[in-house]
């Protein structure tokens, strides 16, 4: 400050340099169930990662991995019912 001048402009002080002000304060509570979606979308991406390499290799694996991924499955699906029953994907 001592060395430089200081030539403060509006774009440099405004908030946000996206070009327009904010519509409302960034402390407003959020509902909880965006949070709840996204726990979900997490677990079923998941559920896709484990799932891919197994179909990638269905032929080559033997009827016990055919078994266990059925039980990984009706887990999941057993999981996905109770959401359901429970609301948490209602709006």
């Amino acid at each position: 400050m001592f060395l430089s001048t200081y030539d403060p402009y509006y774009e440099k002080v405004s908030a946000y340099e996206c070009g327009f002000e904010p519509f409302q304060d960034a402390r407003n509570k959020v509902d909880i169930r965006f949070y709840i979606v996204a726990i979900l979308f997490i677990i079923f991406d998941i559920e896709v990662v484990f799932l891919m390499p197994w179909l990638v290799n269905f032929f080559y694996v033997g009827t016990q991995s055919f078994w266990i991924m059925v039980l990984f499955l009706g887990i999941l699906a057993l999981g996905f019912a109770y959401e359901i029953v429970k609301g948490a994907l209602d709006w």
